[in-house]
Parts: C-alpha cells; structure tokens; sequence
C-alpha cells in the first residue's frame, strides 16, 4: 500500500523545518494542532506543567494507541533531502510522527473508531509528558511506542540508572602536592574500581553499560584539585536494576559521596508472530506509560542515526512502517494476537 504521497511527505518537511529541541517543541504542538488533516478525531490537548503540551487523538474512546515524541535532542539541524531524508528528528522521532499519522489517516479511512494518536512532550529529558499523559491512557489496553527500530518489533530493552558523584579533596600549591589531597587521584583511583567492577550478565539484555558526563574539577592548573564532581548513566539489564544500588554504596565514603538521581526499570515488550525483534539499549517513553495494559515499540530508522549529526530515514522505512502499524492494529483490534 502506498501511503506516503506528496502531502504527507509536504507535511513531513514541515515538521523537520520547525526547531522542536526539547523546550522548545510547543511550536511544533501547535503547527500540528492546526495544520493535521483527521476528519473525525477529538483532539485533546494536555498541559504538561512546564510551558508545554502533549496531543492526544481520539476516535472514540482509544483501546490502542500510538505514541511517540514531539522534542528532539539539540542541536537543531536542518533538513536535507537528497537520497535520503537528513536533518534533526528524521528518525527521533518526526519520523515516528509522520509514520504514525500516515497510518491513523487510513485507519479514520476504513471507519475505525477506538484508537488513539497519542504525541507527548519532553521525552529526551525525563519523559515529563509520558508522566502527564498516563491519565490520557486509562481504559487503554495497547500503546505501540514510536522510536527508531529498524522496523522491528522490541522484545526488551534496557532500564537507566543516573547517579551524581562527588569526590572531595584538599587543595594545595601544585608544587608541595604532599600538602593536599588531590580529589582527582581519587577520581582515577574510583574509575579503576568501577571498570574492575563485575556486574551480572543478563541472557537476554546482556551486559551493563555506563557512560560519564558533567565532568567538572574547576581548580586552576597549579592547584591540587578539592573536587571532581560528575554523573555516571547506566544502561541497566534486567540482572543488574536491582542490584546497583547496593554497588554503587560500597563505592561510596567519607570522600566519595554518591546520590541517586533517577532510574527506569527494563522492560519487556509485547510482540507478535510474524514480525521480526530484537533488543534496545536506549530509553523511551514507554517505562512511564503505566496506565497502559500492554506496550509495544516500534518505528523506522535506526537508533545509530539518532542524537547524530548525520540523522536520516528513508521513505521506504517510513511507508514499511505505515504498513505495519496498520497491520499491528488490525491484528490487535481483532485480538489475533
């Protein structure tokens, strides 16, 4: 089935013109709200809390539903169109949107009238709208999450744990370092002990990740430094959630102070016969979706491009996915499950 003619490609183009990095995706809220084309949707819009808004579709009242992103990770780059579709949010996630309309179009078409087009706020820092739309969602029994996929259906995906650290030291002259206590030896001395760190392997998720940022030592180049602060995230798996608390506190001390500040378990997918899956080790929306019965993810483009400065989909990846959104419902709605 071709679904992906001119004017939704035109709209599509449209989306990816407007800069939509997170706190700043209420221009796109609001184009969409005024320009989408559905002939019998109520559309609701929700206040977040934060200056921003998620949409919510409605045709009757929604047992499934499609979900996926309005904000995109800066920087804002612009779209490019040779072979390929380039620009921010391409595959993360206009893309999902442009896929998830063409679809909801040719269900409104065939007369369907208990689904639901679900796009939220805020989800590259914190899923704040996913929050605030669970109350959208009740009485919801299948929400398929929009996110890059490579056009498979997810069976897992990796849960996130962000901890702040700081590691305190003395300062001194750089010359007498004798006379201090250097907070950044203890930070190598840390990043030793957490690379010899053996955490369980999961058989289906695999092993646990971790990547460090907000780096910061603010001592002058001849001053022993007094302190390193920094966050750690890691990608969690369904044998290391539990138990990184209870590692990360024996890494902890007098010097090294270690807090907390978020986590989301991993989840496990619902899928269907038929459709190829596999595994993701990036987060969503969808940990947040709790008033939902059961979530799915799925969506073109490949999660390789995202958060790059060399983002892109295709078109085929876009019309594969109308065509499989539209069958996932189908057989969802027809409990051929």
């Amino acid at each position: 089935m071709n679904t992906i003619n001119k004017e939704i490609q035109d709209f599509f183009i449209q989306m990816l013109n407007i800069d939509s990095t997170s706190g700043s995706e209420l221009g796109l809220a609001e184009f969409i709200a005024n320009n989408i084309k559905f002939q019998r949707a109520h559309l609701e819009v929700q206040e977040v809390g934060d200056g921003t808004v998620n949409l919510f579709f409605k045709w009757g009242k929604p047992k499934i539903a499609f979900c996926s992103h309005l904000d995109t990770v800066p920087p804002y780059i612009k779209p490019e169109i040779t072979s390929v579709i380039k620009g921010r949010g391409t595959c993360d996630a206009k893309g999902q949107l442009i896929a998830q309309y063409a679809a909801a179009l040719e269900l409104e078409k065939s007369g369907y009238d208990n689904f639901g087009l679900l796009w939220v706020a805020g989800e590259e820092i914190g899923s704040h709208g996913a929050r605030k739309a669970n109350s959208l969602l009740e009485g919801c029994d299948f929400v398929i999450v929009g996110e890059p996929t490579e056009n498979k259906l997810i069976s897992a995906g990796k849960g996130t744990a962000l901890y702040s650290v700081v590691i305190k030291g003395k300062s001194s002259h750089s010359g007498y370092p004798a006379n201090g206590d250097n907070a950044i030896e203890r930070f190598r001395v840390f990043l030793n002990d957490l690379s010899n760190t053996e955490f369980p392997l999961d058989n289906i998720l695999g092993a646990t990740t971790y990547n460090i940022g907000r780096l910061s030592s603010p001592n002058a180049h001849n001053v022993i430094s007094d302190s390193v602060s920094f966050r750690i995230y890691f990608r969690t798996t369904f044998a290391s959630y539990g138990v990184l608390d209870d590692i990360m506190q024996r890494m902890s001390g007098e010097n090294i102070l270690i807090e907390r500040v978020s986590n989301d378990k991993p989840i496990k997918f619902h899928t269907l016969d038929g459709f190829e899956t596999g595994v993701v080790a990036y987060g969503s929306d969808a940990p947040h979706l709790t008033s939902a019965g059961n979530i799915m993810l799925y969506g073109p483009g490949s999660i390789l491009y995202a958060h790059t400065n060399d983002e892109q989909i295709t078109l085929d990846e876009i019309e594969k996915a109308v065509n499989d959104l539209i069958n996932i419902y189908n057989r969802l709605n027809n409990n051929n499950i």
